[in-house]
């Protein structure tokens, strides 16, 4: 049985076949690209995710991130990688039953909002804190503003 969401209007909808690497993120990008103090995100393989009504539109956070969102309401739908593995990842609150999408891990904690005591207890780290994700990020180039 797929997962299913999609965005406010019923505009934008999709589905996938698993929920894997659900996390928060506080990265300053994906503050911005939410409106959020942090990002909740679950993803699945490319190949298990699919578009279901209109595809979203995409905006190029940076040259490596693509992020998704609905143009008639706004709703920030998800991000991919530019890579042929990555995985397409969605706003857990897009989900239709986003309680089927636990928060595992956070990321970005050196953008952490200090008055944010949400998920204390769920491992984390600092962006670029292994040599993968440090090698990778380097050559970001952000496009937001």
């Amino acid at each position: 049985m797929p997962y299913t969401g999609g965005c406010q209007c019923g505009r934008v909808r999709y589905e996938m076949d698993v929920l894997e690497y659900a996390h928060v993120c506080h990265c300053r990008m994906c503050q911005k690209a939410t409106g959020g103090l942090f990002a909740a995100l679950v993803g699945a393989p490319k190949d298990k995710f699919r578009w279901t009504a209109t595809a979203p539109e995409d905006f190029w956070s940076s040259n490596l991130a693509k992020r998704a969102f609905c143009k008639e309401c706004g709703t920030p739908l998800g991000f991919t990688y530019d890579l042929p593995d990555a995985r397409q990842y969605v706003t857990i609150g897009s989900l239709d039953h986003p309680e089927l999408a636990p928060v595992t891990h956070q990321f970005g904690l050196e953008s952490k909002i200090p008055f944010v005591e949400f998920c204390e207890a769920i491992p984390g780290e600092r962006t670029g804190d292994t040599t993968a994700v440090g090698e990778f990020l380097a050559n970001m180039t952000s496009r937001q503003t």
